[in-house]
């Protein structure tokens, strides 16, 4: 019995130092899509203040393809030692649900913190006889399928934002697929395409030099980039709310002292002034929050999205 005591004691001792210890070499932040992307531009500028103050180097490492399965499956088999960290979006959690993954995003990794929250913005063309949310709807319903809205793709955030905003506006609308919301642009402006919900970065110019009209964000509070454009709510869209998101998650089973050291050294990479303005000018915020916060937030998205692939009766390609 002293023996197994001296036995536990020595593990425990270890595992403690160990955490204490951490982190002893570089840190990879594995980013699932390709360079230059809105998830980059936030994992680059959150590396930064990261390797300051965890006093290692944190290295963003780009894993695109397969819809950011090939990213969070590396990380899923990662050790779960705190050196492997993902940046995950809602479409970690929408892709698994439309396509076969070899992850889920809640039972494969442990939750650390949510990281930014941005909502899009509702944009039609100038052409479109509205000026507010409520003339589009009614417009929309005395002209079903007549408007096109145009989506990052099929299965993407956007799209499943267009359905959703139909369900919950009884109204019927033409999805237009593209390969990424830039891609959708020149439509949008020419009129070939009627709206979308965009990036606020994304829409922002087109917005300013009147090619586009923002009629509201799909956010639960106005941006700060553009504080004269109400949300869906304030207009009376109620059900309505909608954000991308980033976050960071580690593999399952990482150790809980080194969770909470991750989001202790995120939040305060968080509040830096210059971090903050540059979310602020991509039209997103710092959302920080607990390990557990997060964790439920990733189960609502998959739900909220689950029910929505279900109704609308989206397939995969």
């Amino acid at each position: 019995m002293h023996k197994f005591l001296l036995a536990t004691s020595a593990l425990l001792f270890a595992g403690t130092t160990a955490a204490a210890a951490y982190p002893e070499r570089p840190i990879r932040l594995i980013v699932p899509l390709a360079a230059n992307g809105a998830m980059d531009t936030v994992a680059r500028s959150l590396a930064i203040k990261l390797s300051e103050g965890l006093g290692q180097t944190v290295v963003v490492d780009n894993r695109g393809g397969g819809g950011g399965s090939v990213g969070a499956e590396l990380v899923r088999y990662a050790a779960p030692d705190g050196y492997t960290l993902i940046m995950m979006s809602a479409s970690s959690v929408i892709h698994p649900l439309m396509y076969k993954a070899d992850y889920d995003a809640v039972r494969d990794f442990a939750a650390v913190t949510q990281v930014t929250s941005q909502p899009f913005l509702v944009v039609v063309n100038p052409a479109v006889p509205v000026k507010t949310l409520s003339e589009l709807i009614a417009y929309a319903k005395a002209n079903p399928n007549k408007l096109n809205y145009a989506s990052a793709g099929n299965g993407s955030l956007i799209h499943l934002t267009g359905e959703l905003f139909k369900s919950v506006t009884a109204t019927e609308m033409t999805h237009i697929p593209y390969k990424g919301i830039g891609a959708a642009y020149p439509d949008l402006i020419g009129g070939q395409v009627q709206l979308s919900f965009a990036s606020i970065i994304s829409a922002m110019p087109q917005v300013r030099a009147n090619r586009l009209r923002a009629l509201a964000v799909t956010g639960p509070k106005r941006a700060k980039p553009l504080p004269d454009i109400p949300t869906a709510t304030e207009t009376g869209v109620k059900g309505f709310a909608v954000t991308q998101w980033y976050g960071v998650q580690v593999p399952a089973k990482t150790p809980q002292s080194i969770i909470e050291r991750l989001n202790r050294e995120i939040h305060k990479a968080l509040d830096n002034p210059g971090v903050l303005a540059r979310l602020i000018d991509d039209g997103a915020e710092a959302l920080p929050g607990t390990p557990q916060q997060f964790r439920d937030h990733l189960l609502a998205e998959r739900s909220k999205w689950a029910g929505v692939i279900k109704q609308a009766k989206i397939k995969g390609d």
